[in-house]
C-alpha cells in the first residue's frame, strides 16, 4: 500500500481558481500528516511496552539485543524500529545493524520525562480509533458515544495526571491558593469532583493526615482504584463515592472543592459548578483545573495542540457528555467562557494561572461568593 503526492492535479472545475503552488504544498503537508499520524500510533506502542525506556538505557544495539532487554518478540520489535528510524526517532547504522535512541529524545519519549513524555499521551490515539465508526455515525443521528467504549481510559487518564501531580501537585498546585496548605496542615474537609481514579486525592491525603478529603465520580472502575489505592497507602482520611456530580446535593460541607480536568467532560458543568459552590462554607476555594484555550477558534489557530485538543473533543469530552443526554461543553470551552460560567455559578476573584510543568491546562482559583 502506498501513499503519492499527485504532482498539480486539482478537480476541474477548481483548476482555474486554484494556485498550484499551494496545493502541491498541502498534498505534501497531508501525506507528512499521514506519515506522522502513523509515528504516533507507533510512539505509543513504544511507550506501553517500556521500548522506549529500555532504548534510553542501552547503547547502540540489534534488534535482538532491544528485544532481548525489553523482553519482546524481535520480529516485532525489528518491524517497529523500521517505523522508528524512518520517522526520525532513532538512529541507525546500516554497517553494524544498530539503532540507538539519542539522549535528545528521551524527554519527549520516556517515563523520565514526566509530564513532557508526549509518546504516553499518544496513547489515546488508537482508543479513539476504536469509536471512529460510531462517532462518524453520529454526525449523521446526533446523540454521543458512552463512556463505557473506550476502554483503558481511566488507565491512560490516572497515567496522565500522576505524570503532573507526583511532581508538583502538593509543592506547586496547592500553594496557588496561598493560605491552603497551612489549613490543609491544620485539618480541613475537601471535596475532588470528577475524581477519576483517585490518585489526586490519595496524594493530598497523604500529605495531610489532618484534614479529610472525598472524591466523587460516576465510574464504577474510577472509584474502585482510588478506594484500592488509599487502602494500600493506609489513608483512613481518603474516601471515595461513587455518584453522578450534577446530582451533589451537599451544602456547606467542604473548605475547599478541587475539579482536575473534569468540568469540562460533565453532562451539565452549569450544574456541577452551581453544586460545588453551594457544597462551599463561606469563605471556601475552589481550584479547577481544565484546558488552556481560548474559547474562540481563531484565538487556537496558533494553539500548539489545536487539532488535537478538537480532535478529543470530537472523539471523547463532547461526545460522552452527549450520550448521557448532556450539554455537549467540549474540550476547548476556553477561558473565556469558564470565566463567565463560574461567574454565573457564584464564583468572584476568580484567578487563572499556568504552570511550567504542565502546559496543556489553565489553573483557575475561585472564591465562594
Amino acid at each position: 500500500m502506498t501513499a503519492t503526492v499527485p504532482a498539480h492535479s486539482a478537480p476541474a472545475h477548481s483548476a482555474s481558481t486554484a494556485d498550484t503552488d499551494r496545493a502541491q504544498a498541502f498534498a505534501e503537508r497531508m501525506v507528512g500528516v499521514l506519515n506522522d499520524g502513523a509515528l504516533a500510533l507507533m510512539a505509543g506502542i513504544g511507550h506501553r511496552t517500556g521500548l522506549f525506556d529500555t532504548m534510553a538505557g542501552l547503547p547502540p544495539s540489534t534488534s535482538s539485543q532491544i528485544a532481548e532487554a525489553s523482553g519482546l518478540r524481535e520480529r516485532y520489535v525489528r518491524e517497529w524500529l523500521g517505523a522508528m528510524t524512518t520517522g526520525g526517532v532513532v538512529d541507525h547504522d546500516p554497517a553494524t545493524g544498530t539503532f540507538h535512541l539519542p539522549a535528545e529524545h528521551h524527554l519527549p519519549l520516556t517515563r523520565s520525562g514526566g509530564a513532557a513524555n508526549v509518546a504516553k499521551t499518544m496513547q489515546i490515539l488508537p482508543m479513539l480509533g476504536n469509536v471512529s465508526a460510531e462517532i462518524t455515525e453520529r454526525f449523521e443521528t446526533g446523540g454521543g458515544v458512552h463512556y463505557a467504549a473506550f476502554a483503558d481510559f481511566h488507565r491512560f487518564m490516572a497515567e496522565e495526571s500522576a505524570a503532573v501531580f507526583d511532581n508538583a501537585l502538593i509543592e506547586v498546585i496547592l500553594p496557588l491558593a496561598p493560605e491552603l496548605p497551612g489549613r490543609l496542615a491544620e485539618g480541613i474537609d475537601v471535596a475532588d469532583i470528577g475524581c477519576g481514579s483517585g490518585h489526586a486525592v490519595n496524594l493530598m491525603a497523604q500529605a495531610f493526615p489532618r484534614s479529610s478529603f472525598v472524591g466523587y465520580d460516576f465510574s464504577e472502575e474510577g472509584i474502585a482504584a482510588g478506594r484500592a489505592e488509599a487502602e494500600r497507602l493506609g489513608l483512613a482520611n481518603a474516601d471515595f463515592r461513587l455518584a453522578d456530580v450534577a446530582e451533589l446535593d451537599a451544602v456547606g460541607a467542604f473548605d475547599a472543592v478541587t475539579a482536575f480536568d473534569a468540568v469540562h467532560d460533565q453532562a451539565h458543568p452549569a450544574r456541577v459548578l452551581d453544586n460545588i459552590n453551594r457544597a462551599l462554607r463561606p469563605g471556601g476555594r475552589f481550584l479547577m483545573v481544565d484546558i488552556n484555550a481560548s474559547s474562540d477558534v481563531a484565538d487556537n489557530v496558533e494553539h500548539p495542540l489545536g487539532p488535537f485538543l478538537y480532535t478529543v473533543s470530537t472523539m471523547h469530552c463532547m461526545t460522552v457528555s452527549l450520550a448521557l443526554g448532556g450539554d455537549g461543553l467540549g474540550t476547548v470551552w476556553g477561558e473565556q467562557l469558564a470565566r463567565a460560567m463560574l461567574a454565573d455559578a457564584g464564583f468572584t476573584d476568580v484567578e487563572v494561572t499556568t504552570l511550567d510543568q504542565d502546559p496543556l491546562n489553565s489553573y483557575y482559583l475561585a472564591a465562594k461568593r
